[in-house]
């Protein structure tokens, strides 16, 4: 396994994903029309305390399965995660609360994760007594707790989720995901649905969070100008693959796959210093994404990539390390060695 996306060897590591794969099949048992539907292919990383590890990807590019399968709310068809070292499936089927407790999820939609018929306090009375905190009084305490640790003030636990505005919401969905004090929180597009800047309130918020805790967070986003601001390091997905991996730093100074100079090449600069150099942007990408049923020979991205060669269509890449990023492109990866740049790229063909 590539040691892909540890920011350190060191035993501070607290949940791993080792080679995760998960397929899903359509059609019936019975038919002969059962096809294979490729959502993660030996995706592998670990995050560690304190630390922030950014998803990006198309819509479609596996990144919410991930999030799933991280949580075992869905079964990996193969491979593993781990926590603390050990098997999740092994923890979930000896003591499930303790897998449940270290890791917490918040979804994209505020009000369909809350129940409407529950005010705030019930839903997030819920999580305590189900870990455990059995005395009425100490759980209304934490309640009122974790509404301050989000910006809320105690009262609205009497209010029903109908009652609060979008960016409210997601912070009582925080707080609820906060109950047990988890270790890591894997975000799925928290903040996609809110006004920007209610984004930027959420983000500040999860940052000022991590810092008096240090919980660790997996941050699903397709958002390119939130991984700047919230990640440690960024993990670009495509077609279920991890495409290439870059820490924070590396970010500020560029992307090197081809398919991550596109994706942040088509994303919207907002306020550019107009004396700042201006590089020169990636190429469009053409034609349509690959079915996950029917994955392309060789490199997954090569019918789209306006740099690739003969040898692209035959043997698919690996994920290889080079100048503390990982990058999975058979010539990306030699161009980066060597110094030199991307070639110009080739007319689009079909």
């Amino acid at each position: 396994m590539n040691p892909i996306l540890t920011q350190s060897q060191s035993d501070g590591v607290i949940l791993e994903a080792k080679q995760v794969t998960k397929q899903f099949t359509i059609g019936g048992l019975l038919t002969r029309n059962r096809r294979i539907v490729h959502a993660l292919s030996n995706v592998s990383f670990s995050i560690a305390a304190g630390e922030t590890v950014a998803i990006v990807g198309e819509s479609g590019c596996g990144k919410s399965t991930l999030a799933r399968c991280l949580l075992h709310l869905i079964e990996p068809t193969s491979g593993s995660v781990m926590l603390d070292g050990m098997d999740a499936f092994y923890i979930l089927s000896q003591d499930p609360s303790t897998f449940r407790r270290a890791v917490q999820i918040v979804f994209q939609d505020p009000y369909a994760s809350l129940n409407p018929r529950r005010t705030i306090g019930q839903s997030l009375d819920d999580p305590l007594r189900i870990f455990g905190m059995k005395d009425r009084a100490r759980r209304w305490a934490r309640i009122i707790e974790l509404l301050r640790l989000v910006g809320l003030p105690g009262e609205f636990a009497h209010r029903y989720p109908h009652e609060l505005s979008g960016g409210q919401r997601q912070r009582v969905a925080i707080a609820r995901a906060l109950a047990p004090n988890p270790r890591v929180i894997v975000c799925d597009e928290a903040v996609s649905a809110l006004d920007v800047s209610v984004q930027a309130q959420i983000i500040n918020l999860l940052r000022d969070i991590q810092d008096k805790i240090n919980v660790a967070y997996v941050f699903i986003t397709h958002n390119l100008h939130l991984v700047r601001r919230i990640a440690d390091r960024v993990a670009i997905m495509y077609l279920g693959e991890i495409v290439e991996m870059v820490s924070r730093n590396g970010l500020l100074k560029g992307v090197a796959h081809p398919y991550s100079r596109a994706l942040f090449s088509s994303a919207p600069v907002l306020n550019r210093d107009p004396h700042a150099k201006r590089q020169v942007p990636a190429p469009a990408l053409k034609g349509e994404v690959p079915s996950p049923i029917d994955l392309p020979s060789g490199c997954r991205f090569h019918p789209r990539c306006p740099y690739r060669q003969p040898l692209c269509s035959t043997t698919a890449p690996q994920l290889q390390s080079i100048q503390g990023r990982y990058i999975r492109c058979h010539f990306a990866v030699q161009m980066l060695e060597s110094g030199v740049s991307l070639p110009k790229p080739k007319e689009y063909t079909s």
